[in-house]
């Protein structure tokens, strides 16, 4: 009865709350009911957002733009979109004009601090003028970008404009305190607006007339704290930057110095008379004589000479005009060693070409973590940012490339991205294309095998040399690349390339080392060292190089954190030859009889090394060496701890966990651990033989790749052998040479006279 009543009792408050919400009197989200809501509409007054002209000016101009030089790519993007829409509006009337009457100019003067861009587009009325400079962020080009929708396909307009913002022009003032901008439209009169960004702009009818056949020309009062824009050089350097793959030709007015030879007059108190000078036939047919002349010239220098070649079909460009485009865009003229040039389509379609160059840069490494400047993001032909770190992981710097979209979202300054959604998508598609490359790059150097009736041909593809270059100049980033990129690792490992003890100094991939493992090996064994002589001589390779079995050498630093992130490859698992975890896949059946043999010399030498190591035990690595040290699994190796211990900032103290402590692995068929073992049961205290076994730890020490801590001891005890080995007593005490008489021949004092 209690369920059925409650049951009852929720309904009842369930009608009840319908019945509530249904009446005028139920609450909005905002807290007032619906006849509240209702005289608010009907009794509010509306106004208009105010906007403090001056300070929304001082925003745009110091808030919006991180760099000053940006002005020169807003104007060009200005003027390039001129000449678009009147080339457009050409094309569409089914009268196109001559190409050569599109063009962009630009002009400064030092004595008068000013800079000129001029262009021939479709310039601006009195009423653009006002619309579109006047009001800020009103764009000229997203009307006409609106107006040319009917054109286009799938809702996207017929041609592609940069300024959608109308904030680009405003950033002439932050070189610049006062502007000038004279435009002519078609069949229309020249007007000049002026403005000193105090929000206040002036527009007057042009009282010279028209000056300009059609477009527009902007001129910048430079401010005092900007005058080095007025230099040729650095106007140079930044509309090259910029502005190097615009459509239209950007002429800068330049002065250079040119010589000529002019003849040379003769004085005016010279006299010549006949009676003075005999003419003769040779002298009479002479050439006059001359002199060579300095004088400047201006003329206009045009800067965009490299055409964007990401905009053709890859299939109609040569290898030349690759390079030539690789040397222009990146100015090395090394070249590049591949390239791949492709189109991206979906979410958000690019045209990219990538280059790996011929050679890496001298300081590659050592800016490594600083902003990379080797791929650069375009946006319709326009610089956008060449400082970008998110279409590349680091450990690709070395790419050179471009990136060119014509519907990437940008934010209003056009110096960053708006969506990192779209930026991701981006990276992940230009990362797989890298990687691609590379992969196929490496594939040159393979054979394949094919079936020639009953037999088996190995056929070379194509020579391997070029990965072989790269490898040489890029291998440490591709090794960075596996241990930092998790995503891309298993596309990376492939493509890493090592010496082995079968590949005769040849950098070979893993693929290659597994497809010449034995039948029944499970691992891939490999060892870390300093150097390659070091690993080749090593004695934790003796016995599987006489089992012939392939060794892995790795000498870079970067292995030891390589090996950290790749426990196997295809299957097989990597192991270390030198950590204590090593078995070989057949190993020896009496090796249990052999630790029993041996308990009693292990147990004598753990006494005599006490902390230095943390056991003695047989092995059967080794094959010429008697005894090697090996360290935990998980611990460092050798190497490691040679490579922390060499850091500059490495707290020791801090890393001691991580130094694994030492196991003696003593090779029971070596004659000198035979002997060692019959004389230890003998004589057991004697200290010429605990001497031997000292020198026998130091000995597997420095062999086994470790440093010497105590080479004072070591030292000592070296003396103490050989001096055995000569039968003289080592406690012998050291005789000092005895002092020498004095000669007083030599050394006699002279009388002294008392008189001096």
């Amino acid at each position: 009865m209690l369920n059925f009543a409650n049951m009852i009792a929720f309904w009842v408050l369930f009608f009840f709350a319908v019945l509530v919400c249904s009446d005028d009197t139920a609450i909005s989200a905002d807290g007032f009911t619906q006849e509240q809501e209702a005289a608010i509409q009907k009794n509010a007054a509306s106004f208009q957002f105010q906007a403090e002209v001056n300070r929304l000016m001082d925003i745009i101009i110091r808030s919006l733009y991180k760099d000053r030089d940006i002005f020169i790519r807003e104007l060009i993007s200005n003027s390039a979109d001129a000449l678009d829409k009147i080339r457009y509006q050409s094309l569409t009337s089914g009268k196109p004009g001559d190409d050569s009457e599109y063009h962009i100019r630009v002009k400064f003067d030092k004595e008068a601090k000013t800079i000129t861009v001029t262009d021939t587009g479709i310039g601006m009325t009195k009423d653009e003028l006002i619309k579109n400079l006047g009001i800020v962020a009103k764009s000229g080009t997203t009307e006409f970008l609106e107006a040319a929708m009917k054109g286009g396909k799938d809702g996207k307009p017929a041609i592609n404009l940069i300024g959608q913002f109308g904030v680009g022009f405003y950033s002439v003032y932050l070189v610049a305190d006062r502007v000038t901008v004279i435009s002519k439209h078609d069949d229309d009169k020249q007007h000049i607006w002026q403005s000193a960004a105090d929000g206040t702009f002036t527009v007057v009818e042009d009282p010279r007339g028209t000056t300009l056949p059609r477009g527009t020309q902007v001129i910048l009062h430079i401010k005092e704290d900007a005058v080095e824009f007025l230099d040729e050089a650095t106007l140079e350097k930044l509309i090259t930057r910029y502005s190097q793959f615009i459509g239209y030709p950007i002429s800068l007015w330049t002065k250079r110095t040119v010589t000529e030879e002019v003849p040379e007059e003769k004085s005016e108190t010279e006299t010549v008379t006949e009676d003075d000078l005999e003419v003769t036939e040779e002298d009479a047919d002479s050439k006059p004589k001359t002199k060579t002349i300095s004088k400047e010239v201006h003329e206009w220098k045009v800067l965009n000479t490299a055409k964007p070649l990401w905009t053709r079909n890859p299939k109609d460009i040569s290898e030349e005009e690759y390079q030539e485009f690789y040397k222009s865009f990146t100015k090395d003229q090394s070249g590049y060693l591949t390239k791949i040039h492709f189109n991206a389509e979906g979410e958000l379609s690019f045209r990219s070409i990538l280059f790996i160059p011929m050679q890496a840069e001298f300081n590659l490494y050592d800016k490594f973590y600083e902003k990379s400047t080797a791929l650069k993001l375009y946006v319709r032909k326009v610089l956008i940012s060449d400082e970008f770190e998110d279409f590349l992981p680091r450990y690709l710097n070395f790419v050179k490339g471009i990136v060119d979209s014509d519907d990437l979202p940008l934010n209003v300054s056009r110096e960053t991205l708006a969506q990192n959604k779209v930026l991701k998508v981006m990276a992940k598609k230009i990362t797989r294309k890298v990687l691609e490359m590379l992969k196929s790059l490496a594939d040159k150097g393979k054979t394949k095998k094919e079936e020639d009736g009953e037999d088996e041909v190995e056929i070379q593809i194509e020579k391997g040399a070029d990965y072989a270059k790269f490898w040489q100049q890029y291998g440490k980033s591709l090794k960075l690349g596996v241990i930092d990129d998790r995503a891309n690792k298993n596309k990376l490992l492939p493509l890493l390339r090592f010496v082995t003890s079968k590949s005769n100094g040849t950098a070979v991939g893993l693929d290659e080392y597994v497809e010449r493992m034995k039948e029944n090996q499970k691992h891939i064994y490999y060892i870390t060292g300093e150097s390659l002589e070091q690993v080749q001589n090593a004695p934790f390779i003796e016995r599987l190089k006489k089992k012939d079995l392939e060794v892995v050498y790795m000498v870079d630093p970067l292995d030891e954190y390589v090996v950290q992130a790749v426990t196997e490859y295809e299957g097989n698992q990597l192991m270390s030859v030198t950590k204590g975890n090593f078995k070989l896949d057949d190993d020896e059946s009496d090796l249990e009889t052999l630790k029993a043999e041996y308990k009693d010399l292990a147990s004598w030498l753990q006494k005599i090394y006490g902390k230095k190591i943390e056991k003695v035990t047989v092995g059967f690595r080794t094959l010429n060496s008697p005894a090697i040290l090996v360290t935990g699994e998980y611990g460092w190796s050798a190497n490691m701890e040679r490579i922390m211990k060499a850091q500059t900032f490495a707290d020791h103290e801090k890393y001691n966990y991580m130094m694994s402590k030492k196991t003696m692995e003593i090779n029971p068929y070596h004659p000198i651990i035979k002997e060692l073992k019959s004389k230890a049961a003998a004589s057991p205290d004697d200290k010429a033989l605990h001497d031997l076994a000292d020198l026998l730890y130091d000995s597997a020490l420095v062999s086994s790749g470790f440093q010497l801590s105590d080479t004072k001891d070591f030292s000592d005890r070296i003396n103490r052998v050989v001096a055995l080995g000569l039968d003289i007593d080592p406690e012998a005490p050291v005789t000092e040479p005895p002092a020498q008489a004095k000669r007083t021949d030599e050394h006699e004092e002279e009388p002294v006279h008392e008189d001096l």
